[in-house]
């Protein structure tokens, strides 16, 4: 009674100045001063991280509505997309070739395990083990670009637009899926034929099954290695495609083809696009840099645009829409009055007007090339009717659109001016484009009841924009 009485005392003592020892409980209990105390951890359903329904009365581990809904929500997360730059990010792909011969040489330097002495059970094991070491050296560069190679739908939409434009829609999908197919054809041959060789009964026949398990592997992996060929030109090609900084401003040169849009690359940036008198001269997307005051930007030369609806566009003329939709460019956009370009005035008026339409929310300056050979009386095809034409197209023939720079890269006419522009341009595309990522970042800071934690600084970023955007 009286043990019991002290042990009641002493649990109603703080126990922060208290330490059970329970090692000496039946010989009396010991206070160790200044010394914290903890309670055992104890399971208590209070506590419990996740409930579970009651299956007939018993105990079950099926979990509630409420519990799967946000397990099912979670499975539909999205995948984090990557931002532009995954193309060089790409493994190195080797051969088909030399990926056959160096898992050969290696597998065929595995030895067997030690100590068999029986000679029989040393030849399966030795067989065994090429052949395993065979399929990995086989399988795992396999794997390994398979696991490399970003999915299309977590790119960035740009290129993701490359991909389908350059390598043509569903090849991608199709060349990674007969690489995986490959993989996993190669390791049930291996798989198969190890099996057969550790069953071997003598010597000689477990020498057979691996010299035939030896060739099946290799012929299997010829036969379907075509793919690894493939994968290694789209890494070649993709790598390739030009690197675009979406924090840097863009200035993408549009127009019909053969306008002298690439010779005023060369003036404007360090690009060297071809230049040749015929149409799409230019065959991608080609990337060039200015460097002004310090302030670095990016140059991109399109190919050239013709009269005709979306459905009917070559790939080129698509690789220009896909610049203009996901990338944040300023447009600077080529009219050729004088006739040389092959694209007739009233058609390039045509194709203008659309594309000003689509991009409005683009900056934009027009610029009319080659003023040098410009006449005075406007230039008509053969396949046009002046007489037809209304007050704005017969207005355009003359001067082209309203503002329009004029320059000629021979008589080097107004290429200061130019430059003057284009700068000032995207000195304003760089302020929408910080103003954006400041208007981003005020978003992410917003509390859960939605009021702003940093709400000065996000009026003036919104003032910022409209600072620079009026």
């Amino acid at each position: 009674m009286n043990r019991t009485s002290s042990l009641i005392q002493l649990w109603q003592t703080p126990p922060t100045r208290i330490l059970f020892r329970s090692s000496k409980l039946f010989q009396g209990l010991y206070v160790i001063p200044r010394v914290k105390f903890y309670p055992p951890p104890c399971s208590c359903k209070n506590i419990q991280t996740t409930s579970y329904e009651d299956v007939n009365g018993k105990a079950s581990y099926v979990p509630t509505i409420k519990i799967k809904k946000e397990m099912e929500e979670k499975e539909k997360l999205p995948e984090k997309l990557e931002t532009v730059g995954a193309f060089q990010k790409l493994p190195m792909v080797m051969p088909s070739f030399d990926i056959l011969y160096s898992a050969i040489k290696k597998a065929k330097r595995v030895s067997p395990t030690k100590g068999i002495a029986n000679i029989a059970k040393r030849e399966r094991n030795r067989g065994a083990k090429q052949l395993d070491a065979l399929m990995k050296e086989l399988a795992v560069p396999l794997r390994t670009y398979m696991e490399s190679f970003p999915k299309r739908h977590t790119l960035h939409p740009y290129e993701r637009s490359l991909i389908e434009l350059t390598l043509g829609d569903g090849n991608y999908e199709e060349v990674l899926g007969n690489v995986d197919s490959l993989r996993k054809r190669v390791v049930s041959v291996a798989k198969e034929h190890a099996s057969l060789c550790a069953k071997s009964v003598t010597k000689r026949e477990a020498e057979d099954r691996l010299v035939e398990g030896m060739k099946k592997v290799e012929e299997t992996f010829n036969h379907k290695g075509k793919a690894v060929d493939d994968l290694l030109n789209i890494a070649k090609t993709l790598r390739a495609m030009p690197v675009v900084d979406l924090e840097t401003p863009t200035l993408c040169l549009v127009g019909a083809p053969n306008v002298g849009k690439s010779s005023l690359v060369r003036v404007l940036s360090t690009g060297k696009p071809e230049i040749c008198n015929y149409p799409f001269t230019t065959r991608g997307i080609l990337m060039g840099h200015i460097v002004s005051n310090y302030n670095h930007f990016q140059v991109t030369d399109t190919p050239g645009l013709l009269r005709r609806c979306d459905e009917d566009r070559n790939n080129l003329e698509k690789l220009t829409l896909a610049v203009l939709s996901h990338l944040p460019t300023a447009v600077l956009y080529v009219h050729d009055l004088s006739g040389e370009c092959g694209t007739s005035p009233s058609d390039q008026f045509i194709i203008y007007k659309e594309i000003k339409e689509r991009f409005c929310d683009h900056l934009w300056l027009d610029v009319v090339s080659k003023c040098d050979l410009l006449q005075d009386s406007p230039v008509v095809f053969v396949t046009e009717n002046a007489d037809e034409d209304g007050l704005e197209l017969a207005k355009y023939r003359k001067m082209g659109p309203d503002g329009a720079l004029h320059v000629s890269i021979t008589d080097e006419v107004a290429l200061s001016k130019l430059k003057d522009k284009v700068h000032e341009m995207l000195s304003l595309q760089m302020a929408r484009i910080q103003a954006e990522k400041g208007s981003m970042i005020c978003q992410t800071n917003l509390n859960p009841a939605g009021s702003a934690t940093d709400e000065p600084v996000q009026v003036l970023q919104l003032a910022h924009l409209k600072k620079w955007t009026s």
